[in-house]
């Protein structure tokens, strides 16, 4: 059982100071300096370590998650949970939400949000110049063929391309689920989603926001357009610009007083999902012959 909150639900209680700045994965860089690119074995995943002179990254292979991006001298982009579960899901950094979001409409037996966060991607190449790192990870799954084409620089670029080699028509889902680093969701705030209409999963009903949006006590809310979110971190005196405008949704996602798996609320508090996602009432309808592409971005203002 968690233990009981403060009355107050935000992250004054938290560690010592500074603690929230550290990730779970920042050690596996300590132990040598090793090439630019290398794999290591952890919590029974096989993980691509990135050095570079401008940032440090980590991939897995199960899922072909970027699960940490640190640019030098800041505070990391992306919160990673520090348990994983035994062959399931990790959660943390940008999974890969394909070839459906959330429940499958029809196979409830089958894995929330698919089956790209259980499987082991191909790395397809790497390359590395003084701006930055890019990488193609790809899957195939029967008829799909899902890549990820990644640039890691000054900026964080992911894009997803999926076709498929079957005779009909095919519904798909997706989504480019983000968890953001914040010192504390409680004091953050979300611009950039003002007048934007969508449902809140939690009050199952329509909304439209109005102005900021901050994460009192949980937050599921799907708004029906992409936009360029500015996660306003004013203890990190960071501005981090993440554009979903690369999908028909902006996901935002928190799950406040609700307890998740093997995280600590104290470890919950260091998060805020803001994803790129087209699903519900946007999902495609993919023609033989067409390809689906689904874009997240973020940068500093």
């Amino acid at each position: 059982m968690l233990p009981a909150r403060p009355r107050r639900w935000s992250g004054v209680a938290t560690t010592r100071p500074g603690a929230a700045a550290e990730h779970p994965l920042a050690g596996l860089f300590l132990s040598s300096a090793g090439p630019a690119l290398r794999w290591v074995t952890h919590q029974e995943r096989e993980l691509l370590l990135i050095e570079h002179p401008r940032f440090q990254a980590i991939f897995s292979r199960q899922g072909g998650q970027l699960l940490h991006f640190q640019p030098r001298g800041q505070h990391p982009w992306l919160w990673c949970a520090s348990h994983w579960p035994r062959g399931g899901a990790i959660r943390g950094g940008v999974p890969v939400c394909w070839p459906w979001f959330g429940r499958h409409p029809s196979e409830s037996g089958w894995p929330s949000h698919g089956w790209a966060r259980l499987s082991d991607w191909h790395l397809l190449g790497s390359e590395l110049d003084e701006q930055g790192v890019y990488l193609t990870w790809q899957l195939q799954l029967c008829d799909w063929t899902v890549t990820l084409e990644v640039e890691l620089g000054e900026q964080m670029k992911l894009r997803l391309r999926t076709s498929h080699q079957d005779s009909e028509a095919c519904q798909l889902s997706q989504a480019l689920h983000a968890y953001w680093r914040v010192s504390d969701v409680a004091r953050v705030a979300l611009l950039g989603l003002d007048g934007a209409a969508g449902r809140d999963l939690l009050a199952r009903a329509e909304c439209r926001q109005q102005g900021e949006l901050r994460i009192e006590d949980g937050c599921h809310r799907i708004f029906r357009r992409g936009a360029l979110v500015q996660v306003q971190d004013l203890a990190w005196q960071r501005r981090l610009l993440v554009d979903t405008r690369g999908g028909a949704n902006s996901v935002v996602w928190h799950p406040g007083s609700r307890p998740l798996t093997d995280v600590s609320w104290r470890e919950a508090l260091g998060f805020v999902c803001v994803e790129a996602a087209s699903c519900g009432a946007d999902s495609l309808i993919l023609k033989p012959g067409e390809e689906a592409v689904l874009q997240l971005q973020a940068r500093l203002a």
